[in-house]
């Protein structure tokens, strides 16, 4: 069975990795993607990375991206522009509460806009 697959972006690559491990600790058949930091390991985000991290989590359900703040939104839409796969989207939602929400319902097999409702209802 495929699932969603989920990208977390940040401007720290500690951020994600620690959100990812949490994930995988609890949801092990879904791929969680970090695309923290920039190219020379520094705070902020990178347009190549989050495509990087697309492409590796991209399954035929599609993928949910996570972001922290501010300019990683804006690399995250624009990466999904620059992308060649459909089923893309952002969750309005918290990065760890709302990925580790997304993930669970991916793994039970839930559609794209399945989980995307889900984590954006986790703080609710």
């Amino acid at each position: 069975m495929s699932h969603v697959g989920i990208v977390l972006i940040s401007h720290s690559s500690k951020v994600v990795e620690g959100i990812k491990d949490i994930i995988n600790q609890m949801v092990p058949n879904v791929v969680v993607e970090p695309a923290g930091g920039t190219e020379d390991h520094g705070i902020g985000t990178s347009v190549e990375k989050i495509l990087q991290a697309i492409e590796n989590a991209y399954s035929e359900k599609g993928v949910l991206l996570f972001y922290d703040i501010g300019s990683a939104m804006m690399n995250a839409e624009l990466a999904i522009e620059l992308s060649e796969h459909e089923n893309i989207e952002i969750a309005n939602a918290p990065i760890l509460e709302g990925a580790f929400v997304a993930s669970v319902e991916s793994g039970m097999g839930k559609t794209l806009e399945e989980v995307k409702q889900a984590a954006e209802k986790a703080v609710k």
